[in-house]
């Protein structure tokens, strides 16, 4: 019988490739361990994200800046910040982003996609996942689709980020199916800065980074089949110490992670508030 296809999302080939122990609490163990409270900088993302999507479903006299404050206050989330205060403080971070960000494009454009799920399938994955925006611009032979990301963290990012993402290039390689035009350029929007990191892939990359999709995924099916049968959990799913320890939602359940520094919820969006 022919292998099942590995389900997966870029964020769950993420989770794995992050920390396989992480993978495990988040998508194997049942019931999961429970999570920490939630992060600032996760509230503040969804909301700009949501803003954005948002303001692309007006009509398109309708897109301007006047209409930004209501689209973020309507979307706003509020979990994770230390005091109404820092919250304030933040939102109005947040919106003068999207007022900065606004200017910049024309409400006119219709992309080909806003929040779009595009979807595909080889002979491992069945891949699935989310596109910021996926844009409709005019290539060397004709009308390509173009991956746009929006980023809201602290650090800029450069040309490097682009072309490292496995998931902006999951996404290429999916679009250009879904809406059978080319898709190799990604980019990567940062609010804060105004930034734009941009990677041109090729069908040779993009292929690339899909056999490394593969054998992740080939790597979690072994190590969930191990444990089916009997294997330690924590051999098959190791910790993966690091950095991100400190962030994680599962910190209090691991034992790398009782180790690492804790970090406040809105530890993140504390240099807004300076």
């Amino acid at each position: 019988m022919p292998e099942r296809l590995f389900v997966c999302t870029p964020s769950k080939l993420g989770a794995y490739a992050d920390c396989p122990r992480r993978y495990r609490h988040s998508y194997v163990d049942r019931p999961a361990p429970p999570k920490g409270p939630p992060w600032a900088h996760n509230s503040l993302g969804a909301s700009v994200h949501t803003a954005l999507k948002n303001w692309y479903a007006l009509p398109t006299a309708s897109r301007e800046l006047d209409a930004l404050p209501k689209l973020l206050k309507a979307t706003w989330v509020r979990e994770g910040y230390r005091d109404v205060d820092q919250e304030r403080v933040v939102y109005r971070a947040a919106l003068r982003w999207l007022e900065t960000y606004v200017r910049g494009l024309d409400p006119a454009d219709e992309p080909l996609g806003v929040e779009r799920v595009v979807a595909t399938k080889t002979a491992v994955l069945a891949f699935n996942g989310r596109a910021d925006r996926i844009d409709s611009r005019q290539g060397p032979d004709g009308p390509e689709a173009v991956i746009v990301d929006y980023k809201t963290g602290r650090s800029g990012l450069d040309a490097d980020d682009a072309r490292g993402s496995q998931a902006l290039a999951l996404y290429a390689y999916a679009a250009s199916r879904v809406f059978r035009r080319p898709s190799y350029r990604v980019e990567l929007h940062h609010l804060p800065t105004g930034t734009v990191a941009v990677h041109e892939h090729t069908e040779e990359s993009l292929d690339r980074q899909v056999r490394r999709a593969e054998q992740t995924a080939r790597d979690i099916m072994a190590a969930e089949r191990a444990v089916a049968g009997g294997a330690d959990a924590d051999a098959e799913f190791p910790t993966n110490p690091g950095a991100l320890c400190s962030w994680c939602d599962f910190r209090k359940s691991c034992p790398a992670g009782k180790e690492a520094a804790s970090k406040d919820p809105w530890a993140s969006v504390e240099h807004l508030t300076e």
